[in-house]
Parts: C-alpha cells; sequence; structure tokens
C-alpha cells in the first residue's frame, strides 16, 4: 500500500504520504485562507520528500470534516479529481477521528476524552471518544457550554482550546496532521474496516442563502 492523506477541514493543510512500514514523509501548515494554494503544492513536496510519483500510489484517504464548506471542498474535490485519473480508491475519514487518533498516538489522552474543532459562530464540532478512542458519539456541532458530557470533561484540540471554561483539561494537539490521518485509515484498511465515502460532514447550513422573495429580471429590449 501507499497511501495519500490529506485534509483541508481546519486551519491547518496537512498532506502525509504512508506505506505498509508507516510515515514516510508529511507537510503542514496552517492557514485558514489558503487552502487552495496550499495543498497542491503540499501533495507535490510529500510526494518528492519520499521519493515517489503520484503514479506509485495505491489509495487516497481525506478528511471529511466537520469543517466549513469553502475548506472542506478543496481537499475532497483534489481527492476525487486525483482518484479518478490515476484510478484509485478514495476513502473518507472524518476529521475528528484523526484528531482523536494524533492525540492517542502521542499519549496526550488516557481514558475517555472529547475533540473539539472550531465552527466559528461561538460553536464548536465535536465528538467523544472512548478509552480505547473508538468514537462513540458525534460529530455534532454546538456551543461549546451546552455539551452534555457527564463526566468526560478533557478534551483536544483547537475548538476546546477557545472555550476552556467548559472543560476540566485541554491538552494538545490543536490540529489534525496527515500523519495521524494516514495512520488511522490504514490501520482500518488493514483490519478490513471500512471509512466513509468521500463526502462532506456538513453538520449546518452554508452562510450563503439565496434571498427570499427575489424578482426575477427579464432582459428588455426592442420588440420585432
Amino acid at each position: 500500500m501507499l497511501l495519500l492523506a490529506f485534509d483541508t477541514a481546519t486551519p491547518a493543510v496537512t498532506v502525509a504520504l504512508h506505506d505498509d512500514s508507516g510515515v514516510l514523509a508529511g507537510s503542514t501548515r496552517v492557514d485558514a485562507r489558503r487552502q487552495g494554494e496550499l495543498l497542491a503544492p503540499g501533495i507535490v513536496d510529500v510526494l518528492r520528500a519520499a521519493g515517489r510519483t503520484r503514479f506509485e500510489l495505491t489509495d487516497i484517504a481525506v478528511g471529511v470534516g466537520p469543517g466549513p464548506y469553502t475548506g472542506l471542498r478543496v481537499g475532497i474535490v483534489t481527492a476525487l479529481a486525483m482518484g479518478d485519473a490515476l484510478g484509485i480508491p478514495v476513502h473518507g475519514v472524518c476529521t475528528l477521528d484523526a484528531l482523536a487518533y494524533a492525540a492517542r498516538r502521542d499519549g496526550t489522552v488516557e481514558g475517555p476524552f472529547v475533540a473539539a474543532t472550531d465552527a466559528r459562530r461561538k460553536e464548536v464540532y465535536w465528538a467523544r471518544y472512548d478509552d480505547a478512542g473508538e468514537r462513540v458519539e458525534g460529530p455534532g456541532v454546538d456551543r461549546a457550554a451546552e455539551l452534555a458530557l457527564g463526566a468526560v470533561r478533557v478534551a483536544v484540540g483547537a475548538g476546546a482550546a477557545l472555550y476552556p471554561e467548559c472543560f476540566a483539561e485541554v491538552r494538545g494537539p490543536e490540529h489534525p496532521d496527515a500523519a495521524a490521518l494516514a495512520g488511522f485509515a490504514a490501520s482500518r484498511l488493514a483490519g478490513g474496516r471500512e471509512l466513509l465515502p468521500a463526502e462532506p460532514l456538513y453538520l449546518r447550513r452554508p452562510d450563503a442563502q439565496v434571498p427570499a422573495g427575489y424578482k426575477a429580471v427579464t432582459p428588455s429590449g426592442p420588440r420585432p
């Protein structure tokens, strides 16, 4: 397996290349306004650093959010276009699962916890994980203060860091990285477990709306 993984659902534009032995190369840049500019060069740089070409890829894994519309579509459209051009499968991974996997990988958390990213509008995208790091609730979008988490008060991610008063402990990492996303996807595929379709996890309606009650304008011109 030679799996290319990337995610643009958060301010981190992150790319990694993974084979059966582990991560070969990775790149992460944090810039919430430049996903479209940074992703393609990041893919090129990672392949070059690993000494591989796109024609050697066997799989693509892409973060499918939840996240804002603009960021999500950059990653997912790129993944689908590459998969179609190369004739290889494209797998979706919940971005919060990648964040949780990174926290467990790094030893940041033990026991149940919450992963949360910034959803803006004073809300967070969140999911709850058990002792083994398996998602048991979510993903959802809510105000941090309104989350009904019971005894689970430990949280990771930039969303939790924005509202530390809502959690007993806030730990890193802030953003998911593609190395964790690749590791998560590779372990699931190796175990015969299905991943998500490469479709965006939009948990709320987009900010842009067609105005209600607008009047259609018919072009006028000289009558024959």
